[in-house]
């Protein structure tokens, strides 16, 4: 491969190291014929450089390298998902066809590539964690679970190469991975990349503590080391001994994992007994696992001390992602507690490489697990009533969650999430059983569906026709798919009683002889303090609200807009129809200069992008008048390119004295001060006032919408660089609507 001109002299030797590499490593897999193709292609794309570098000078073939390797050495993906990787960048950049791809290597490859470049879109508008796109990002996994693993194999790789971005770059894609890929990797069994994207998360959003459990872990290394060395010694003799083949190591967890524990626990480093567990990985047949694994269990617990309270065997009913393993915590020298793990050589290659590691052995089931949770992934995707924030808090809280196991009555077993109540149960079982559900029978005795299962527990469901969802459910179930069927029917409920409160105001309408205007209705509805149509006619459909008042009100409120149309004339243009919310017309008419120097013409600050005075602007004109956009509008793509004669030039002028609403969205650490910290801020701005604020935190992660009235551009961004230097706060990015 010659033309690597756009490398620099560094890059060049990187990159034929790696691609040797791969090439070695692809040479084990793939057909002569298949190589042959891809070196072809290969040749013909980097001449093209369509590769090229992003904003932060980062090589994108030298990813696209990086990438491939930890799909195939790390992960274990083979064929088709790695030439898709690899094509999948020249395809959407045009240097080779889709047609092309799938007459040389297959509709299977293709089939890959489109889901990427569908990925690939949908990060082009926004990251994962910051927007709506999680809904759709989602999606795409689950059509595919071959897209999950090639992200989160992209993931890391740009992780490794934190160093060279941009800080808010590095930050955002740190949360991103935290929240996001790491709780997928820890699901799918990538046990071992998982702990690197925390540590690496950790590592760029909090260095002051990484560094410091780093320095504490290398201060300590030689008595850690010591102290394996003693603990592990008797058993290798007993194991030799005995006449097993096997290793036997000590593993320091994770920088990630200690610094949890160091705040679940309260203590300083010094308290913390568990930085490290011993693995024994045996040699040993298919046929002979299980019991092999428990004469090691024996052997060890013979020699040290048991915790009867912490051994855990997923030996005999294995993890949903496969994991396999016996874990039990002894009494070791000195009286500490260890942890020690027991497995096979093909156990522990499924814990580091999680599911592409079961492809490799024929006769063990691997994907029942998998299926299970793509399918709750989809009912979840399926439940539109579910808005992104929700849908990302169960999501994570199915990744992470432990599980249970409990029998039917006829002595099927059951995987729930560790803390699942009755009602999760029946939920497993079939929806409507869960929907009927009033109580049950745990091993005999009768329980509410609010108790909550342990493992081994037989459960037999108590059902009531008379029996529905209830709102208060939400607040003990903790399996998604209850969460997604009870929300389900709840929104059933609440689509029958709105539309039973719109045929009575309709008819109310009708029996008074009044044509009911829906634009007019919309901001009646708008003013009398409603965030959603929805929530207006639940009022009337519970009685809380008159329609007969509710009348009486439209009709002064449409007098008086009538009135004031009959005063105003509106500048008007065919119709253009953005998807955003009512538009409100400004008061200042002054601030604005509309096209050359044009007065008296009433304009609209449109709610898509809304923008405020010194943001750069150009004026839209469509029936409703002109319409006021910031330059950066999601819109403005479409309206310059489709209706371009409608583009008036726009500029702010004199002096921005009126409040301007913006709402900005803050991501940090969940930390009890951090919300005092970021209204303080605000509070001393003379420039800036708090309206509003909501605020959701998970799993360690704060999220708020931070509405402020503030007077300009200026005033805006001294206030977001002073939120971004909050303790805490790892990103701030102003909302469009």
């Amino acid at each position: 491969m010659d033309t690597i001109g756009f490398f620099t002299s560094e890059e060049k030797k990187l990159f034929f190291s790696k691609y040797r590499l791969l090439l070695r490593n692809l040479y084990s897999f793939l057909e002569r014929e298949d190589i042959r193709k891809m070196k072809e292609l290969m040749k013909r794309v980097v001449a093209l450089d369509c590769y090229g570098r992003d904003k932060n000078g980062i090589n994108g073939l030298l990813r696209n390298i990086d990438t491939a390797l930890i799909a195939t050495l790390e992960i274990g993906l083979k064929r088709t998902s790695v030439i898709a990787l690899l094509l999948y960048r020249p395809v959407l950049k045009k240097a080779i066809t889709i047609e092309e791809v799938e007459q040389k290597f297959g509709a299977d490859v293709t089939l890959i590539i489109r889901r990427l470049l569908k990925t690939s879109d949908l990060y082009a508008r926004n990251t994962a964690v910051n927007s709506e796109n999680f809904h759709h990002l989602l999606f795409s996994f689950a059509e595919d679970v071959r897209v999950i693993l090639l992200m989160i194999a992209d993931r890391l790789c740009l992780m490794r190469m934190g160093k060279q971005m941009q800080e808010d770059d590095r930050i955002r894609l740190a949360t991103e991975a935290s929240y996001l890929y790491a709780p997928l990797a820890h699901r799918l069994g990538l046990y071992t990349i998982k702990s690197e994207l925390e540590d690496l998360s950790l590592k760029y959003t909090d260095r002051k503590q990484y560094d410091f459990i780093k320095r504490k872990l290398n201060e300590t290394k030689r008595s850690r080391d010591a102290y394996i060395a003693e603990f592990i010694a008797p058993i290798k003799r007993k194991l030799t001994a005995a006449g097993f083949k096997f290793d036997i190591k000590g593993r320091t967890k994770s920088i990630h994992s200690i610094n949890n524990k160091l705040k679940k626990q309260q203590v300083e480093f010094e308290g913390i007994y568990d930085l490290f567990a011993i693995r024994i990985v045996l040699d040993t047949p298919l046929e002979k696992e299980r019991s092999e694994c428990w004469q090691v269990y024996s052997i060890v617990t013979d020699m040290y001390q048991p915790n009867p309270k912490r051994m855990k065997d997923w030996i005999s009913i294995p993890k949903s992602n496969g994991y396999e393993s016996l874990h039990i915590t002894v009494m070791g020298p000195q009286n500490k507690w260890v942890e020690v793990q027991i497995r096979t050589r093909r156990m522990d290659e499924i814990a580091e490489r999680g599911l592409a590691a079961h492809w490799k052995y024929k006769g063990v089931k691997a994907e029942s697990g998998l299926d299970e949770f793509l399918n709750t992934v989809r009912a979840a995707l399926e439940a539109k009533e579910n808005n992104p924030l929700d849908l990302m808090q169960d999501f994570k809280m199915d990744l992470y969650k432990d599980e249970i196991y409990v029998f039917t009555p006829t002595g099927e077993l059951i995987k729930l999430a560790k803390g699942a109540t009755v009602l999760d149960f029946a939920f497993a079982i079939h929806t409507k059983l869960g929907s009927k559900c009033v109580s049950a029978k745990v091993n005999g005795k009768n329980v509410p569906i609010k108790y909550t299962l342990n493992n081994g527990d037989s459960v037999s469901v108590i059902t009531s026709p008379a029996q529905s969802p209830k709102r208060d459910w939400l607040n003990f179930v903790v399996t998604s798919k209850a969460r997604v069927k009870i929300k389900q029917a709840l929104k059933e409920e609440t689509v029958k009683a709105v539309e039973f409160a719109k045929e009575m105001l309709q008819r109310r309408f009708k029996n008074r002889k009044i044509d009911m205007d829906e634009p007019t209705m919309m901001r009646y509805i708008k003013k009398k303090g409603f965030k959603t149509v929805t929530d207006f006619y639940i009022e009337i459909a519970e009685e809380r609200l008159d329609p007969n008042q509710v009348i009486d009100e439209y009709l002064e409120a449409f007098r008086k807009e009538t009135e004031t149309n009959e005063r105003t004339e509106v500048r008007s243009a065919e119709e253009f129809v953005t998807m955003t919310p009512v538009e409100e017309i400004s008061t200042n008419k002054d601030v604005l200069v509309i096209d050359k120097n044009l007065t008296g013409i009433e304009y609209k600050l449109a709610k898509c992008c809304n923008p405020i005075y010194g943001d750069e602007v150009f004026g839209f004109v469509s029936t409703q008048g002109i319409k006021i956009h910031r330059m950066d509008c999601p819109n403005a793509q479409e309206m310059f390119s489709r209706f371009g004669y409608r583009i008036i030039r726009a500029k702010w002028s004199g002096k921005g004295d009126n409040g301007y609403t913006v709402t900005l969205r803050v991501i940090g650490r969940d930390d009890i001060a951090i919300v005092t910290n970021i209204t303080s801020v605000i509070g001393k701005e003379s420039n800036v006032t708090l309206r509003s604020l909501n605020i959701n935190s998970v799993d360690g992660l704060f999220q708020g919408n931070f509405t402020v009235l503030v007077r300009d551009t200026t005033a805006l961004n001294l206030l977001t660089k002073k939120i971004k230097a909050v303790n805490g706060v790892k990103a701030v990015e102003r909302l469009n609507s």
